[in-house]
């Protein structure tokens, strides 16, 4: 029995000494910091689940916490909630937070578009003291920071970046490389200079090459894709083929066999349906018609002549290349939709078409069989039903924009190339829209004043639906290209001008700043009634110049010729804004007294207008009487013609592009036909390439 009651004894005596060191250990035994392990992997967690945990630290790990919520505010396009958050960060971080701050610093300034502060931040940090999940962050940073400019640079963050990612992450990086490359031009491609160790670069600069060689010959390209991925088998595109070049895998050419034409022939829209039905047979005469470089100096043509003149020689006259030959009016759809200021001339009599310089490069149908159709015979439907019974492999127009937007609700299988826009487009598989339009010259002139450096514009529109549209293109696409506030000032008639000049008040570089639709709050409605939102701080300062370095013109000639001068008055002759111009401003009869008051503006131009394609430009003024607004239609026409025999490049092939007459023609996802124009330059009354 003894030893029975020494054991309870025992365990009786330790029991107490266990219990206190359980509760001892319970008390100093920490619970592993989870946010540091977020912090190593790719944080996938919502900004939501952070800021809670943040709240419910008060240990050293509230910091890494409210790191981590930073972030994922950033990767949800909370920037204003991302900033104030960041600037709650203590004074006192380790080494670890420190790293992950400087780069959400970098970060927050690309959300907030201040690329410099961004680029200048990105410079500062040590990429090799960062995770990889760090670091395909920092790359991303840099290529968001670049805005789309292309340089060797970008080119290398992609490829630094490409080995940390997978998925659908990873082919992005593919097609942004791809992208990057592509928008080079060939002056940044010959100036490359590329270290004897960076294989992968010079891998894509051969697929690169390789593309340009055979673009336009889908087999020929299939089999230098083929080639390129045998002999660089470790570069990332031959692993992942670009998208672009992938779909050309499966590259089905369209039929062109039988062409359905379908155009207004009678009505007052009849000189715009005859004028492009002109312009597209006489393309096909030839089989394609591109854009040619002249290679002799032309001839002046006679300064006098008149649109519609009746009196000038059945031969087209030589035409002067300083000479600007632009429509007065703005695009089809401002002729279809809205009255002219002059009367409509009648539609020129058929003529046999004139023969067009082809490209022997380009595939095209010369034996394709066309047939017109008239618009305003009866409804669409009906005749597209009839064009598919006609045997039909492809249809070009209509062009007037009922007809156009009529589109949304076909159901005919036949591919279509739409000679218009409608206002909100859907993406058809089998439905590509070509448009002459003003909205296309502003996107392309945004694009052309972000390029030569300027930051801070100002629309110069009239005071009608016409100014309004251009105002929301260029303000859309200047914010795409990453740019801030744009200005815009409207103006009234020409005797309103004409009060500013004997006034002597002139026009002030300044103006109400412009919100574009993607950047616009949205209003309240209450009780039926609508509430604009609250003005912003830029609106509230509205009436300031903002440094306004360019200023795009969309005038008349006659209007031009006043506003020019106008704003002289205000800023001097010396001003360091630049001027831009729609080829609204100017046509083929401007004399040396307007060239010489234009000094140093800039303008646009289709190419064919712009001295490009002399000969074409000769035919084209011949068939339609020296009427440059016809004469635009008819170069529409005539790249009518190659849209159609592309047709599958342009639907299928994102980024595929044809040199056209009315303009370097490629499509977006949509299939709409964007226009890159030729930019000139008055200088010393004379017209010259703008630098």
């Amino acid at each position: 029995m003894v030893p029975s009651k020494f054991i309870r004894s025992k365990a009786g005596r330790c029991l107490p000494v266990v219990l206190a060191a359980l509760f001892f250990a319970g008390c100093t035994t920490k619970a592993p910091d989870q946010s540091i392990a977020h912090m190593q992997g790719e944080a996938t967690a919502n900004s939501a689940y952070y800021l809670q945990q943040m709240q419910q630290s008060t240990d050293d790990s509230k910091t890494s916490w409210q790191l981590l919520a930073i972030h994922a505010l950033l990767k949800e396009g909370k920037t204003q909630q991302a900033v104030d958050l960041y600037n709650q960060l203590p004074k006192e971080m380790d080494e670890t937070q420190r790293r992950e701050q400087a780069l959400l610093a970098a970060e927050v300034k690309v959300a907030q578009k201040d690329y410099a502060d961004a680029n200048a931040r990105l410079s500062k940090i040590n990429v090799a003291a960062l995770n990889k999940n760090q670091q395909a962050r920092y790359y991303q940073a840099v290529i968001d920071a670049s805005q789309n400019r292309p340089s060797i640079e970008l080119l290398r963050a992609y490829i630094a970046q490409e080995p940390m990612l997978t998925g659908p992450a990873h082919q992005k990086n593919i097609d942004g490389t791809w992208q990057a490359l592509s928008l080079m031009t060939a002056e940044q491609m010959k100036s490359l200079v590329i270290n004897a160790d960076e294989n992968t670069l010079q891998g894509w600069l051969d697929l690169q090459r390789v593309w340009n060689d055979n673009r336009n010959d889908p087999e020929m390209l299939k089999a230098g894709i083929k080639d390129w991925q045998t002999r660089y088998p470790q570069n990332p595109g031959a692993k992942t083929l670009p998208t672009q070049l992938s779909n050309m895998q499966n590259y089905k050419p369209a039929s062109t066999n039988k062409i359905a034409l379908l155009l207004p022939l009678s009505g007052q829209a009849a000189v715009f349906g005859r004028t492009i039905q002109q312009g597209f047979e006489a393309a096909k005469n030839m089989g394609s018609a591109p854009v040619a470089q002249a290679t002799a100096p032309v001839q002046p043509a006679d300064a006098n002549a008149q649109p519609g003149d009746t009196t000038q020689a059945a031969l087209p006259q030589p035409v002067d290349p300083n000479m600007v030959a632009s429509p007065s009016a703005a695009s089809v759809d401002d002729l279809t939709q809205q009255p002219t200021e002059t009367p409509v001339q009648p539609a020129p009599a058929p003529q046999p078409a004139p023969q067009v310089q082809a490209a022997a490069a380009a595939p095209a149908n010369p034996s394709a069989e066309i047939k017109v159709y008239d618009t305003t015979t009866q409804p669409l439907a009906q005749i597209l039903a009839q064009a598919q019974q006609d045997g039909a492999t492809i249809v070009v127009g209509p062009l007037l924009k009922n007809n156009v937007d009529q589109l949304a609700t076909t159901t005919s299988p036949l591919n279509i190339l739409a000679l218009n826009q409608p206002e909100s487009v859907q993406n058809r598989a089998n439905i590509c829209y070509f448009a002459l339009s003003p909205e296309d010259e502003a996107r392309d002139a945004a694009g052309h004043i972000w390029q030569q450096g300027h930051r801070a514009p100002l629309l110069l529109v009239p005071r009608s639906t016409l100014g309004d549209r251009v105002t929301k293109a260029f303000a859309d696409e200047w914010l795409k290209l990453g740019g801030g506030t744009v200005l815009q000032q409207k103006f009234g008639s020409i005797a309103e001008l004409k009060q500013g000049i004997n006034s002597g008040s002139g026009i002030a570089l300044s103006g109400t700043p412009v919100t574009p639709a993607s950047a616009q709050p949205a209003g309240v409605t209450i009780g039926g009634l609508t509430i604009p939102p609250p003005p912003t701080d830029a609106q509230i300062t509205a009436g300031t110049s903002g440094g306004v370095d360019a200023a795009y013109i969309v005038a008349t000639p006659d209007e031009v010729a006043l506003i020019k001068p106008m704003i002289a008055m205000r800023t001097g002759s010396r001003s360091a804004a630049q001027l831009y111009a729609s080829s609204r401003s100017s046509q083929g009869v401007n004399g040396p007294d307007f060239r010489l008051e234009m000094d140093g503006l800039q303008f646009s131009e289709i190419p064919m207008l712009a001295g490009n394609n002399p000969s074409l430009m000769q035919q084209a003024l011949g068939s339609v009487r020296n009427d440059y607004s016809l004469a635009r239609l008819y170069a529409m026409g005539v790249d009518a013609w190659s849209l159609a025999n592309h047709f599958s490049q342009i639907r299928q092939v994102p980024g595929y592009q044809v040199n056209g007459n009315t303009g370097t023609l490629s499509a977006n996802p949509d299939c709409v036909i964007n226009r890159k124009l030729n930019w000139l330059q008055f200088s010393r009354g004379q017209i010259v390439p703008a630098s």
